[in-house]
């Protein structure tokens, strides 16, 4: 019978322990990887008038959950009424030097309401875009705009509709083209607005935000592409 002495049976245990360590790390990694995310805008952001869960940010979060990409994180930076220059201001006051992986941008429909000019709302959406490449560890790669809903196809706003219309379209024009000139994706679910008068439910009880059905369907519209950028980080 084999007789190990305690030196030799330390030398065992040692080498059997080195083994057990060897093995675990050559094993695959099967922790998933998780993100954090960050939304900026205004009183579409922060969900006027429906439950926090039914804000859309929350449900991309739950949809993107469920297709494997875990978001431990997420920050909400929005108040109705805000134009771009406020919202800018309240970020940057809030944030210090924070960054995130995925950044949304929807902002502007305040400076519409408020007669700001096209012309003006060029020049604050690119500071606020810059600062939401700014606010992404992947940079222009992690961030994403989605268009402004028509308001017009509102109860609230049904009587200017062909107004509120022709300056939707064209913010929305400034949107889309500073997004393309910084490689930032640009979602439109604005024609999802359009169809308030469709269907009643997709407007809130206050007659002139989305409903939680609503922003179902912008999520719907966006998570693929927010899921393809996220595979690409």
């Amino acid at each position: 019978m084999l007789n190990f002495s305690s030196h030799s049976k330390l030398v065992l245990l040692t080498l059997f322990t080195l083994i057990v360590c060897s093995f675990l790390k050559a094993q695959p990694d099967n922790v998933s990887p998780t993100f954090s995310y960050l939304a900026l805008g205004d009183s579409y952001t922060i969900g006027e008038s429906i439950q926090p869960e039914d804000r859309w940010p929350n449900q991309l979060k739950n949809s993107l959950d469920t297709a494997g990409f875990k978001i431990n994180e997420l920050k909400i930076i929005a108040e109705t009424g805000w134009r771009t220059n406020e919202m800018l201001r309240a970020a940057k006051n809030q944030l210090s030097d924070t960054t995130f992986d995925l950044v949304s941008l929807l902002i502007g429909v305040n400076n519409e309401y408020q007669g700001k000019s096209p012309k003006s709302f060029e020049s604050e959406f690119e500071k606020c875009l810059k600062y939401a490449i700014s606010k992404s560890k992947h940079g222009s790669k992690g961030v994403f705009v989605l268009s402004i809903p028509d308001y017009g196809y509102t109860p609230f706003g049904e009587k200017k509709q062909k107004t509120i219309s022709k300056r939707i379209d064209a913010y929305n024009e400034i949107c889309k083209r500073i997004s393309e000139e910084y490689g930032v994706a640009f979602i439109s679910i604005t024609d999802i607005s359009r169809k308030v008068k469709e269907n009643e439910d997709l407007v809130a009880h206050d007659k002139l935000h989305p409903s939680a059905k609503q922003y179902a369907l912008w999520v719907k519209r966006a998570v693929d592409d927010v899921a393809q950028m996220i595979s690409s980080f």
